[in-house]
């Protein structure tokens, strides 16, 4: 869904061609996944990262058009609610130093972003859910002004004409009934590609399924929405609800298309991109320039594979596949689930901590066999629910672990992972080091927040100064573990 389409409505025939497009596009992939050399290459490591803009009284300002005009910078784009943007940050090479070029890259275009909002009367701020939304921010009016969006809308009502009832259960219980997807806008996420050779994409998958979980567990940044305390990563419950394409009757027979999956993966890159075919609907049935993909490659070519491209980005896992035809053509893991923020050290950290751990925990697949499937996906919801304090199974432990404790003795091997790979030794242990501080002194982004409102629990303008407060620390780039508590 990166790219705009040419319009917004689309015939059933469209649909049913669409689909036959896919299956070809299917077959073209799984005989380029087995040409030798195919994806080879040396590791690299990219992310994206979504952005809130708000006005000066810290709330949600629907400016992202006029904002991304002034700025002229192609690694911005538009996202699905008038007050997101999102940043394309540049590939690297794994071996060397990545995490310091991340942050680097980071701190420069946030910093540049925010220049151009101040031209619209604004500001950016990196944060899983912004405390200051209100029901009156999600209505058809907030959504982008992109063809891509309004038809991605159509496209979900036309499976499932009934509302998105939100239902989340944590400190304090929200319910809340909305007619479109707009509430996605609420959340925005840290997203981490990681390059995987064909050959190994099983193992390098089912570790980033593994390792996502205590890695979420120390970065929590999303404890509040709409005034309510829910979970410490309330955007994964949020999310799932809010972009849930099923009707009552399909709830039962697959997972909705937010989700973290029901199975280890056995069948490489080509099962997981056939599962969604199979699964999921199409929701935007763009057919991009005539292509016999089976030809191409049989060619010796490299297809664009654009109908697959565009359905695979409909279909939102928390760890998912992307074949990309660039560079030669390879395939990534993109890992979905770390919140944005607070700073660009914080992020930059999660990075190399999970890519680390997943590293780590590739190099080991005999792991597989030792924990069921149902394990990672437990750890997985608990580190969403309860962070640090998420009771978490692991291979080759008994029982259960505390996720702080589970963490801290997961940064030794996340360390390992990364200087296997290249990653310079320093900058590894620079960036686990801020986790492990993180994780000591209890001082996350959501832990913060939360010290944050209880200070202010009295004032009419709370939210309002937390926002301030928390958008000033993450200006001066020092980890969210070594902020003040907030003074009233």
């Amino acid at each position: 869904m990166g790219k705009d389409v040419d319009r917004e409505r689309y015939a059933e025939r469209e649909f049913a061609a669409f689909g036959e497009r896919l299956s070809s596009c299917l077959a073209a992939l799984r005989e380029l996944l087995a040409r030798p050399g195919f994806g080879r290459g040396p590791r690299s490591v990219g992310a994206e990262l979504e952005l809130f803009l708000v006005g000066p009284d810290g709330r949600a300002l629907p400016r992202n058009e006029e904002v991304r005009t002034a700025l002229g910078d192609d690694r911005v784009v538009l996202e699905l609610g008038r007050f997101n943007l999102e940043v394309n940050l540049t590939p690297v090479p794994l071996a060397g130093r990545p995490f310091a070029a991340l942050d680097a890259e980071i701190r420069q275009t946030v910093a540049a972003v925010d220049r151009a909002a101040a031209g619209q009367g604004g500001e950016v701020v990196a944060i899983g859910i912004l405390p200051t939304l209100s029901e009156a921010d999600f209505t058809r009016e907030s959504m982008s002004d992109e063809r891509r969006y309004r038809a991605l809308s159509r496209g979900i009502r036309r499976l499932r004409p009934e509302p998105f009832r939100v239902r989340i259960h944590g400190a304090q219980r929200l319910e809340l009934q909305v007619e479109d997807v707009i509430l996605e806008s609420a959340t925005t996420s840290w997203q981490v590609h990681l390059r995987t050779e064909p050959a190994e994409f099983d193992q390098v998958y089912n570790a980033a399924q593994l390792a996502v979980a205590p890695v979420l567990a120390v970065c929590g940044n999303s404890p509040f929405f709409l005034g309510r305390e829910l979970w410490e990563e309330t955007r994964i419950a949020l999310f799932e609800e809010s972009a849930d394409d099923r009707d009552i009757e399909r709830r039962w027979r697959r997972d909705g298309r937010v989700a973290f999956g029901s199975e280890w993966l056995k069948g490489g890159a080509e099962e997981l991109f056939a599962r969604y075919v199979r699964d999921y609907e199409p929701l935007v049935p763009a057919l991009g320039a005539e292509e016999d993909p089976l030809a191409v490659v049989r060619d010796g070519g490299l297809p664009h594979l654009t109908e697959l491209r565009m359905h695979q980005g409909t279909v939102w896992q928390w760890n998912r596949p992307v074949y990309d035809p660039a560079d030669g053509g390879h395939l990534r893991v993109e890992m979905r689930a770390l919140p944005a923020g607070p700073t660009a050290a914080d992020m930059a950290a999660n990075a190399a901590f999970l890519v680390g751990l997943v590293l780590a925990m590739a190099e080991r697949p005999g792991w597989i066999g030792t924990m069921p499937f149902g394990d990672a996906y437990r750890n997985f919801y608990r580190a969403a629910t309860l962070g640090l304090d998420a009771p978490m199974a692991w291979p080759g432990r008994d029982g259960e672990t505390r996720a702080a404790d589970l963490a801290l003795g997961l940064l030794p091997p996340a360390q390992e992972g990364l200087e296997n790979a290249g990653v310079d030794p320093a900058e590894a242990e620079t960036a686990l080091g801020i986790v492990r501080e993180r994780i000591r002194l209890r001082r996350t982004g959501a832990a913060w927040q939360r010290r944050a409102m209880a200070a202010l629990r009295d004032r009419p303008d709370a939210w309002e100064r937390m926002i301030a407060r928390y958008r000033d620390l993450a200006f001066t780039d020092a980890p969210v573990h070594t902020w003040p508590d907030m003074s009233r």
